[in-house]
């Protein structure tokens, strides 16, 4: 039986990257070193270069599959096992094949090769990776039906990434590379924007660097490789729960900087999750783990030194980054080693950084005294020695015998217990007492009577109270620690549900106020800024608690006063009202504001235009008529044709100004009258095309029939492409109008070569009055395109502008179709 074949896989990060030009030039070079290579299948596209590597290697037959009426060409699998080269060619692994075929999926045609011992070479995008569908579908808005599972191209024996820059991709599209000339401006517009690409690229990287990292931790796994080895610096910091974390993490930032590694903050709980110290230094800690670029991980482990080593060598960790202790000289004499010294005993050959910091040696501090069970609790204790040890008492001295001492003992001893598991510590002291008095009292002779005669019996008592002790300390902390957990769940959903409420979309400020109300029950609170009230939930009473959130800005909360230990909580919410407040008072300012900034501006354009640009037509214009007037007869009829020409042009000119300026005048206001409905494309870019008398030779037109119609008002989507188009015509002499479907929009391109416009710069050619350095007087008043703009988003649509690959400029106006129509690359 043959061996299984191997699998390389051509990982690209979109369409036209060149995977199966490389797929190609690798066979080619195969067969030129004696290896017997044919094709299986290779989807050229119709691209001429693609077409021309297939020359020279052999190619097998495909079969033709009829799926109701359309003849489909697949890969025929049986031809390729029977021709059984030694390497198969094997383009677009994602591919589904037509139904009826034996495999749904290409990859699994590609399996069946594997398994007979052929060698295959494969493609396959970014795009295609099941884990990765919904990801790049949220990119590029794009949904990917064909997909390949992640474990198909983790088992295969190599994978590699045909890398392209963004920008190189998108002059190969534009100069009819990758796609037909009819697709390519809806795809430069759409899939292969250079957001897009990039994205994508880094993904298709990621991935592979993911792929490299897990390949050498199993390889590492399989050899039983303990040891790390510092193919990469990895930097692990451990964070004890407590303030000292934002020292250690800059320190691990640091170290992990010079070396040009990873850093990997990691904080180890227990399996209660009550570890931590201080679970909001934790969650700011979490914060500046992302702000310095590295990686958040939270372990659970009863042993916290066996624990970080564990995982830092799970992660191949080079240094690992501690704090010094917290506890006393005292106190690390008595409990001996701490976790620094444990983690540098078994760290191997991992290097250990032990960090001072603020709260390093701290005093030996007693363990409060005080139980954490409730009163209920240590009055049943001392019910159930009360009542329980009587009861005992009779029980055991009805079946009293010499022989019996040793059950006695265990039975008292067992009262003991099960009181201190009850009640605590002074109900289980209790029962010791009065257990070992009863015991010598009723079963060691002298009988009745009260003797401590032996020091046994005294060591004896002692136990009790021992035992007593240690059971009711286990008890106390396992109550604690419920209590604490409870506690820690509680404030968890109260934040959760106050969070949610403000991302729902509600009023934040009476969302708070009413969450806080209902969470520490009370009877109302009022929240008032500048003496007004802004927000009330509840009953008010007649003498409030009042808290100051910020200048002007108080809380009064009506009903019982907060203890101690919500304070900390409520402090959490009344800074999240602070801060609504404070957002609420910023966007009064920028309402009341804004529309000033706004008009001031605009009114200061104005006047500088009307000093200027309105000047030059009404004095040409002026000039005309007064010439005429005063040569009178004098004038020949050529001259007094030119005059009359020059005023016509002159005041043809002012109107034109005046109507853009009453216009804009409208969009600010609100009052401009916009009606859409269903429109022809077609028609209204022909419209704009005769009203500017452009011709085939300055302007070419590329119409997709399915991207005709669209919702819009023919009037101002004619006059908005009539000053697009004079604009791209002044400054280029090829222009070019296509028009492409994406999704629910249709988008119209007008594409020039001209000197285009900076990205910096991009803004500005919207803004009324800008020319962006046009000198020339007879080029209005530089409201064509702030005026388009607003015609355009008055009808629900957008003006973009981009780089047009090769130079220039594209202005893409994207309209809604009113229907969902899905596109994809």
């Amino acid at each position: 039986m043959s061996s299984r074949g191997r699998l390389r896989v051509l990982l690209g990060a979109a369409p036209g990257v060149g995977k199966t030009v490389s797929m190609l030039d690798e066979g080619h070079h195969l067969a030129a070193e004696g290896v017997d290579v044919a094709i299986g299948l290779v989807e050229t596209h119709g691209r001429a270069a693609t077409a021309a590597l297939t020359e020279g290697l052999p190619v097998i037959p495909r079969r033709t599959v009829d799926h109701r009426g359309v003849l489909l060409n697949e890969m025929d699998v049986d031809a390729v096992l029977a021709r059984h080269p030694d390497t198969a060619l094997v383009d677009e692994l994602a591919h589904t094949n037509a139904p009826g075929s034996r495999n749904e999926k290409r990859w699994q045609d590609v399996e069946e090769l594997l398994a007979a011992g052929i060698n295959v070479i494969s493609t396959v995008n970014i795009q295609h990776i099941e884990s990765l569908n919904d990801v790049v579908e949220t990119i590029t808005g794009v949904p990917q039906r064909e997909t390949v599972p992640d474990s198909v191209l983790r088992a295969a024996d190599q994978v590699e990434v045909v890398d392209l820059a963004p920008e190189a991709l998108r002059d190969r599209l534009s100069g009819g590379v990758v796609y037909p000339a009819e697709r390519i401006d809806a795809a430069l517009s759409n899939y292969f924007r250079l957001g897009n690409l990039t994205a994508l690229r880094e993904l298709a990287l990621l991935w592979l660097a993911d792929e490299v990292d897990q390949a050498l931790t199993l390889y590492r796994k399989d050899h039983g490789i303990a040891g790390t080895w510092e193919a990469r610096e990895r930097v692990v910091v451990a964070l004890p729960g407590g303030p000292e974390g934002e020292t250690l993490l800059r320190r691990g930032a640091r170290i992990a900087a010079r070396a040009g590694g990873e850093l990997i903050a990691v904080h180890v709980s227990t399996q209660d999750g009550l570890r931590a110290d201080n679970p909001t230094a934790l969650a700011e800690q979490r914060v500046l783990v992302d702000k310095l670029g590295g990686s958040y991980r939270q372990v659970i482990g009863e042993d916290t030194p066996e624990a970080l080593i564990e995982f830092a060598r799970s992660v191949n960790a080079t240094q690992l980054v501690l704090g010094a202790s917290r506890r006393s000289r005292l106190s690390a004499a008595l409990t001996g080693a701490g976790i620094g010294a444990s983690v540098i005993r078994d760290s191997g050959d991992i290097d250990v950084h032990i960090v001072t910091h603020a709260a390093a040696g701290g005093r030996f501090r007693l363990p409060k005294v005080g139980g954490a069970l409730s009163p209920t609790r240590r009055v049943a204790g001392f019910a159930l020695a009360l009542i329980g040890g009587p009861l005992l008492t009779w029980l055991l001295v009805t079946f009293r015998s010499p022989e019996s001492i040793t059950g006695d003992v265990l039975s008292y001893q067992l009262l003991v217990v099960v009181v201190a598991l009850t009640g605590g510590l002074w109900p289980a002291l209790f029962a010791a007492v009065m257990s070992g008095l009863t015991l010598d009292y009723f079963f060691i002779q002298p009988f009745y009577t009260i003797t401590i005669a032996d020091p046994l019996h005294m060591l004896a008592l002692a136990l009790y109270a021992a035992v007593a002790v240690l059971v009711s300390y286990v008890v106390d902390r396992a109550a604690r620690r419920a209590r604490v957990a409870k506690r820690a769940a509680s404030e968890s959903e109260l934040i959760q549900t106050v969070a949610e409420n403000v991302l729902r979309g509600e009023d934040a400020l009476q969302a708070l106020v009413a969450q806080l109300v209902d969470a520490f029950a009370l009877d109302g609170a009022v929240l008032t800024d500048r003496g007004k009230r802004i927000a009330e939930a509840g009953e008010l009473s007649p003498d409030p608690t009042r808290l100051t959130l910020t200048d002007d800005a108080v809380l009064e909360l009506h009903g019982k006063g907060l203890p101690a230990s919500e304070r900390r909580l409520i402090g959490v919410i009344i800074a999240q009202l602070g801060a609504a407040v404070e957002h609420r008072r910023l966007e009064e300012t920028a309402s009341e504001i804004e529309p000033i900034a706004a008009s001031d501006k605009v009114r200061g354009a104005l006047l500088s235009a009307l000093s200027h640009d309105l000047r030059r037509p009404l004095a040409a214009a002026t000039a005309a008529v007064g010439g005429m007037r005063l040569a009178d007869d004098a004038l020949s009829d050529a001259d007094r044709r030119e005059l009359l020409e020059t005023a016509d042009q002159s005041l043809a000119a002012l109107s034109t100004l005046v109507t853009d300026l009453l216009d804009v005048s409208r969009l600010q206001a609100g009052a401009l009258t916009i009606e859409t409905f269903p429109i022809e494309l077609s028609e209204v870019i022909e419209g704009a095309l005769d009203e500017l008398a452009l011709g085939p030779e300055e302007v070419t037109v590329a119409l997709q029939p399915d991207a005709n119609r669209a919702m819009a008002d023919p009037v101002l989507l004619q006059r908005a492409l009539v000053n697009l188009l004079a604009n791209a015509t002044r400054y280029s002499r090829r222009v070019r109008v296509a028009t492409s479907a994406f999704g629910d929009r249709i988008e119209v391109r007008v594409v020039d070569h001209g000197p285009g416009v900076s990205p910096e710069r991009r803004d500005d050619i919207f803004v009324p009055f800008q020319r962006l350095g046009d000198v020339d007087n007879t080029t209005g008043l530089g409201l064509g395109l702030a005026l388009s703009r607003g015609f355009v988003e008055g009808m629900g649509g957008t003006i973009e502008p981009e780089d047009t690959p090769g130079g220039g400029l594209t202005m893409v106006v994207s309209l809604p179709t009113g229907a969902r129509e899905e596109g994809n690359e």
